[in-house]
């Protein structure tokens, strides 16, 4: 019963969420990105992640083929190597109030969006 109860209260905090990416355009998608000029990640549903670059760019990615544990609100583990995240990374996450990780899911590219002019 609780947790009906906070799914419905949740609802409309997630139904009135605007679009991240509205009034910005995308540009041609690359596969690593340097880790050093990010805030983020940040999960807004099962196929997308989003990296905030100094508030002017933001980066979306998300998983190759299904990734079922990938939801708002969770934590995503990274497996770096380097000073760059890229494509086919591995990644996990971690449900609120869990301690146990998700399975891997592995990165896309990386497409930037930026503020339209």
């Amino acid at each position: 019963m609780r947790a009906l109860l906070l799914a419905a209260l949740a609802l409309p905090l997630i139904a009135g969420r605007s679009d991240p990416l509205e009034g910005r355009i995308a540009g041609a998608p690359v596969r690593c990105i340097d880790l050093q000029q990010f805030n983020g990640p940040e999960i807004v549903d099962s196929q997308t992640i989003l990296y905030r670059q100094s508030g002017k760019r933001v980066w979306k990615t998300g998983p190759v083929g299904e990734c079922p544990s990938l939801r708002p609100f969770d934590t995503l583990i990274v497996d770096v190597y380097g000073g760059q995240l890229c494509r086919n990374d591995r990644f996990r996450t971690v449900s609120v109030g869990m301690s146990i990780p998700s399975g891997y899911c592995r990165f896309r590219d990386f497409t930037p969006y930026d503020k339209a002019k």
